[in-house]
C-alpha cells in the first residue's frame, strides 16, 4: 500500500549526492530490520526502495470498513521465533488462523473431509509415510551453515526432488502431495529444485535447539501456517519505516553500485548516496542485476542469478461471511493434482468477517493458468473453492489476485530456490561480503529460509556483522 510521508522520505534530487554511514537496498523485513538495529547502534542510515511503499513480499489488500487482507507472506508459527519477536517489540499482535473444523482433500474431482495435516488417501499413506520418514532421516545429515559439506553432498545435490522420491516410493501419491505443499512453498515442483536444497529447506523449519520437521513446514496447529498478524503482516514494515523517520526513500531503484578502500557510491535514478558500508536486502536474482563496479566475484554472480524464484499468485475470493464454518468447515483444503488450484486457506479477518478463501496457484497451477484469461481463471479458481466449501464459493461478493511474478521489483515468488548442483558448486559464496557490501533477505538465512522469519533474522545478523566492522 502506498507509504505516507510520515514512513518515506522523498527522493534526492538526481544532482545531489549525500552521504550517510549505511545504504540499505530493499525496504522489505530485511532491509528495514537491519537499518533498525544500525540506527539504535548509533549509525546514520538510508533505505532506498524502488517500488512506492515498503514491505517487499509482504502486502495488504485494503476490504474496506478498517479490514484488509494478506496478498503475500502471511503466516508464522512455532519456532520463528525473530520475527514474532519483532512484532512483539512493535506492538503488532497475532491471531490464530482458522483451522476449527475439517479439511477436504480433493483428489479426481472428489472432495474427502478429514481432521489434522495428513490427507486421507489410503492408497497415498504408504508412500506418504516413507517419504516423510526419509526426509527426517536425511535433514538430520545437513549441516545448516553449510548444506555442500554433509556427507554424500555431491549425489545428493545431483538429483531433484522429484527424482529422488520416484526411486523410493512405489507409488505418486508422496509425489503429488509434496507438489501440492511446493506450490505454496516454492511457487514450484520437486523437479525443480535439488534434493539437497529441498534438505537444508526442511531441515531449517526449526530453530536452534528444535529440528526441523516437514511437519511443521506444513502444518497449522503447532506448524508453519498456526497464526497471522492482526493488520496484515505488511503493518511489520510499514511501522518499522514510520520509526525509521524518514530515512526511507521511496521510488528509488538502485541502479549501480561502485566501491573502492574509501568507500561506496550507491546511484539510483533519484540521485547518489555515498557510505561506508551498504547491506543488499533484495532478492539475489535482482542483486545480479545491479551494475557492480568492480563486478562481483563470478561465482557471486552466477549464484545469484541461479537462486531463481518460483512462480506463485495468490487468488482470494470475499463473502459477506464465512458461511463454510457453520458447515463444519476449516475453509483448508489440499488438491492432489488436476486442479487449478494446489492448496487453499480461510484468510478472513480476526474479526470473521467479510469472509475470504485464498488459494495458491504455484508453479505448476501457474503454468497452466497464469496467461489464461482473467475471466476463465476465476472461474476455475472458485470451481475448486466449492469442491471444497460447497456451491457458495460461486458466489462471491469481490474476487482480487497477486500474480508475484509481475511485480517488477521481486519477479517471483515466494522464495528462490537451488537446482541441482548449484549448492554444492556455489553455495559457500551465499553471503560472502563483496568488500564493503554485505547481504540479507529471506534467502540468507539458514532457518525458515524464505520466510518472514528468514527475512527478520538475516537483518539482523548482516546488521551485527556491519557493526562489527565499523567497530
Amino acid at each position: 500500500m502506498p507509504s505516507s510521508a510520515s514512513t518515506a522520505s522523498s527522493p534526492a534530487s538526481p544532482a545531489s549526492a549525500r552521504n550517510t554511514d549505511v545504504v540499505v537496498i530493499g525496504a522489505g523485513l530485511a532491509g528495514l530490520t537491519a537499518a533498525r538495529r544500525l540506527v539504535a547502534a548509533g549509525h546514520s542510515v538510508t533505505v532506498l526502495e524502488a517500488r512506492d511503499r515498503v514491505g517487499g513480499r509482504t502486502l495488504n489488500h485494503d476490504l474496506g470498513d478498517g479490514q484488509v487482507v494478506e496478498a503475500g507472506g502471511q503466516f508464522v508459527g512455532p519456532t520463528q521465533n525473530h520475527v514474532l519477536a519483532l512484532a512483539d517489540e512493535l506492538g503488532i499482535d497475532t491471531f490464530p488462523a482458522y483451522d476449527e473444523g475439517a479439511a477436504v482433500y480433493v483428489h479426481g474431482g472428489r472432495g474427502t473431509r478429514y481432521t489434522g495435516d495428513i490427507p486421507p488417501d489410503l492408497l497415498a499413506l504408504p508412500d506418504i509415510g516413507v517419504t516423510m520418514a526419509r526426509i527426517a532421516r536425511l535433514t538430520r545429515q545437513v549441516p545448516l551453515h553449510a548444506p555442500w559439506e554433509a556427507r554424500h553432498a555431491r549425489r545428493l545435490d545431483a538429483l531433484t526432488l522429484d527424482s529422488w522420491i520416484r526411486r523410493t516410493t512405489l507409488g505418486t501419491g508422496g509425489l503429488d502431495l509434496m507438489n501440492a505443499f511446493l506450490g505454496s512453498a516454492y511457487g514450484a515442483t520437486a523437479a525443480d529444485a535439488s534434493l539437497l536444497f529441498s534438505l537444508h529447506y526442511i531441515a531449517g523449519m526449526g530453530s536452534e535447539g528444535v529440528p526441523g520437521t516437514l511437519e511443521r513446514g506444513i502444518g497449522t496447529k503447532d506448524g508453519a501456517q498456526e497464526r497471522r498478524f492482526v493488520g496484515g503482516s505488511q503493518r511489520l514494515s510499514t511501522t518499522m519505516a514510520e520509526q525509521l523517520d524518514g530515512r526511507v526513500v521511496l521510488g528509488s531503484p538502485v541502479r549501480a553500485v561502485e566501491q573502492d578502500g574509501r568507500g561506496v557510491t550507491v546511484r539510483t535514478d533519484s540521485g547518489a548516496w555515498t557510505c561506508r558500508r551498504v547491506v543488499v536486502a533484495v532478492p539475489p536474482a535482482l542483486a545480479a542485476r545491479i551494475h557492480w563496479s568492480p563486478l562481483l566475484p563470478p561465482e557471486q554472480d552466477a549464484l545469484f542469478s541461479r537462486l531463481t524464484f518460483g512462480r506463485l499468485m495468490k487468488c482470494e475470493a470475499v463473502y459477506d461471511e464465512p458461511f463454510w464454518r457453520g458447515d463444519g468447515l476449516s475453509g483448508q483444503g489440499v488438491f492432489r493434482a488436476g486442479s487449478s488450484v494446489c492448496s487453499m486457506f480461510d484468510n478472513s479477518p480476526p474479526s470473521g468477517k467479510p469472509g475470504v478463501l485464498m488459494g495458491f496457484l504455484g508453479g505448476r497451477q501457474w503454468r497452466a493458468w497464469a496467461h489464461r484469461p482473467a475471466h476463465e481463471r476465476r472461474g476455475a479458481v472458485l470451481r475448486a473453492f466449492a469442491q471444497v466449501v460447497g456451491r457458495g464459493a460461486l458466489r462471491p461478493a469481490d474476487y482480487f489476485e497477486q500474480d508475484w511474478t509481475t511485480e517488477g521489483w521481486t519477479r517471483g515468488g515466494p522464495t528462490a530456490i537451488a537446482a541441482p548442483g548449484v549448492l554444492t558448486d556455489l553455495g559457500a559464496w551465499r553471503d560472502r561480503p563483496f568488500g564493503r557490501v554485505h547481504w540479507a533477505g529471506a534467502e540468507h538465512a539458514d532457518y525458515w529460509n524464505g520466510y518472514m522469519d528468514g527475512a527478520v533474522r538475516s537483518g539482523r545478523d548482516t546488521a551485527r556483522a556491519v557493526i562489527e566492522q565499523e567497530s
